[in-house]
């Protein structure tokens, strides 16, 4: 993935990853949950740009290590969830929506590496899980 002026992929990832990550950040809005659409999108996003820098940057012969930074994001976005998680009166919350967070920025990070179809597979299970297994919870596990 060599860059050009006139290159247009950058731009439709970093697109692709603001949408994906939106749609994952859609459920979470329904759910009114500690992070919406925005958050979402934007940790998608960012996650994307960082690692089409790595990859630039790495090609460009700097010697720059793009799993370095990818790991570094991934740290981050560990940071950014912990602060969601709260304990409340013997109740952890917050816990779901920090693990689709990290989950989100691993998305980002596959729009930026090229890995369309496993990114576009992944965000359709992470919205199954969200939506759908707790559902199942609740009909199997009512005290939760």
């Amino acid at each position: 993935m060599i860059f050009s002026v006139l290159d247009f992929e950058p731009l439709l990832q970093i697109l692709l990853s603001a949408v994906l990550g939106g749609l994952i950040g859609l459920e979470r809005e329904f759910r009114k949950r500690e992070a919406g659409l925005r958050t979402f999108s934007l940790v998608a996003l960012g996650s994307c740009l960082f690692t089409i820098i790595a990859v630039y940057l790495d090609h460009l012969g700097n010697y720059v290590d793009p799993a370095r930074i990818i790991q570094a994001v991934a740290i981050g976005i560990g940071f950014l969830g912990s602060g969601i998680i709260i304990y409340n009166k013997l109740q952890v919350e917050g816990l779901t929506t920090a693990a689709a967070l990290w989950a989100v920025s691993a998305i980002g990070i596959g729009v930026g590496l090229g890995l369309y179809y496993f990114t576009i597979l992944t965000t359709i299970l992470v919205i199954i899980i969200l939506a759908g297994i707790g559902e199942i919870e609740k009909k199997f596990f009512p005290g939760k």
